[in-house]
């Protein structure tokens, strides 16, 4: 039977964000057990360096996985931050899209404010135990535990327990989640997460118990805390029309000139006045009263003015020297090489890209190099032919540096590879934050500073193999050097000089040549004497 348009309009129904991921975790990350572990350990450990770098404290985090068996597992992560005040404790971990980074231009590891709380609605989905919550926020205060779980029909926080504990540590925070996992080794498990968080956070100590009861400690290499990013405006260049739609509508500013000085970066009262001339507009317009046409207008406007690029501030990359210094204390190599580019825009939104490149030592001498993706300091794991770096990476000509490359393939040899994207919003291919999307400014950026890695990794590996040649000559002739002696002393008829002598100095000539002896000792000399003497066509009777 048909149903008229009254009974399909009661049908209709509004979705909570909550109900939508609550169908669709996938998306989040939660497509499989062992993944789903990762992406648990993942969101908790973003959040805890975000909120130690955000106080000024130098991280230290535990995290503790334990197999409660039947494929549950028990995910503890401890941090030494500021803490959280209890009114807030709900919110952060128990309603989706709650955060404080979303509307500020600035980098920073979480965005949409979906990562923890993700976890723990999968956590109530798999086990049905809410997450248990415990944080202090000073050496004074006791610190409050809370039992959370989420109303997924209206996304918002339900407190089980709620009650005041005795905790040693002077503030931090620490949450329990028990869910449906696996655990598995390899480059796309948790301790793989770990070594490489450890390699991008030099700042970092972590201390890490596997599910068997081993134990990792990642030591800080550096003293030193990044620099804070700063909050900055929009760029007009990065604004598309919608966008400038809804910041006009809700404005305070009163004149048109005043709103692009207030509203936007880089723009002085002179550009704004620049703008509104080059799109016909008068400065003094409200922006409340700009229609459609007029905003067309001034779009077409701020596209014909050259503005300056976007501040910097925003963005905090590694540094060449930290990135290094993280690689080494991860990866035992025998040449070590990075690069931090300047800082450039895409869409309007500034990013630098960084690259390290290890290579020898005790890495695997066949197969293709390993590729270690980050934005923004996190590792991304999943998806690696999926994104930009990949990209980036395959597209660079690796031959010419020494290595071996099909096409469209990762180059072979011992290498391990680390490319870093630092942005105010990196543009990820999808909610769970796996792969970093097609943009051309980007790819050429990442690949610019391979070029730069990896001239400096043909420049070692030719030198070597310029060194092995010269060795394995050198070899040859040390080989034939007696005999060379002994035909010496027959076709000269030397007789005061033995076979032996006429070997040594014979090494030292070829010393000599490959400019390492400069001068030769004392005791020497009498061979010098002696070859002067054969050099003339003297013999010694």
């Amino acid at each position: 039977m048909k149903q008229t348009a009254i009974e399909l309009a009661k049908q209709q129904r509004e979705i909570s964000v909550a109900e939508f991921f609550e169908r669709n975790r996938h998306l989040l990350g939660f497509d499989n057990k062992k993944k789903a572990l990762l992406t648990v350990v993942k969101e908790a450990v973003d959040n805890a360096l975000d909120a130690c770098e955000e106080a000024g404290v130098l991280p230290e985090i535990q995290v503790e996985l334990i197999d409660m068996g039947n494929d549950r597992f028990r995910v503890k992560v401890e941090d030494n931050g500021p803490g959280i005040v209890k009114k807030q404790i709900p919110f952060i971990f128990a309603k989706l899209l709650y955060g404080s980074k979303f509307h500020t231009m600035k980098q920073g590891r979480g965005q949409q404010g979906i990562g923890i709380s993700a976890a723990v609605l999968y956590a109530q989905l798999t086990t049905g135990r809410p997450a248990r919550v415990t944080s202090k926020i000073g050496k004074n205060d006791e610190a409050n535990y809370c039992e959370l779980r989420i109303d997924t029909k209206t996304n918002k926080p339900e407190i089980v327990t709620e009650e005041k504990k005795s905790w040693k540590k002077e503030h931090g925070t620490k949450i329990e989640l028990d869910i449906e996992a696996t655990y598995q080794k390899g480059d796309q498990s948790v301790d793989a997460y770990m070594k490489e968080t450890a390699i991008v956070n030099p700042h970092a100590t972590f201390i890490y118990t596997t599910p068997k009861a081993e134990q990792f400690i990642f030591a800080r290499a550096s003293d030193k805390l990044p620099k804070e990013p700063k909050e900055i405006k929009p760029h007009p260049y990065g604004v598309e029309l919608g966008i400038m739609q809804k910041i006009l509508k809700y404005t305070e500013s009163r004149t048109l000139q005043s709103f692009l000085i207030k509203e936007f970066s880089r723009v002085s009262s002179g550009t704004a006045k620049e703008i509104c001339d080059k799109a016909g507009l008068s400065c003094s317009m409200k922006p409340h009263d700009l229609t459609l046409a007029h905003i067309e207008k001034l779009m077409q406007g701020i596209e014909n003015t050259k503005i300056i690029a976007p501040s910097t501030d925003c963005i905090v990359p590694i540094g060449a020297e930290l990135l290094e210094k993280g690689l080494k204390k991860e990866v035992n190599a025998e040449f070590y090489a990075s690069i931090t580019r300047s800082p450039t825009i895409y869409r309007g939104i500034p990013f630098v890209i960084e690259c390290a490149i290890a290579f020898g030592g005790e890495q695997p001498s066949e197969g293709s190099i390993k590729l270690l993706r980050f934005a923004n300091r996190v590792p991304l794991l999943y998806q690696q032919g999926a994104g930009a770096i990949f990209k980036g990476v395959v597209q660079t000509t690796w031959r010419s540096y020494g290595l071996s490359q099909s096409n469209g393939s990762l180059p072979q040899g011992p290498v391990t590879l680390i490319v870093h994207l630092a942005s105010v919003w990196p543009p990820f291919t999808s909610e769970a934050k796996e792969a970093v999307a097609h943009y051309p400014e980007i790819i050429k950026e990442i690949k610019l500073a391979l070029q730069e890695c990896g001239r400096k990794l043909g420049s070692y590996i030719g030198k070597k193999k310029r060194i092995h040649a010269e060795e394995q000559k050198r070899s040859y002739i040390e080989k034939y050097i007696p005999h060379v002696g002994e035909a010496l002393k027959e076709l000269l008829d030397l007789k005061q000089i033995d076979e032996k002598k006429i070997e040594e100095m014979l090494k030292i000539i070829l010393e000599q040549q490959r400019g390492k002896l400069k001068d030769i000792k004392a005791e020497n000399l009498e061979y010098d004497e002696e070859f002067a003497k054969i050099g003339k066509g003297e013999k010694d009777e």
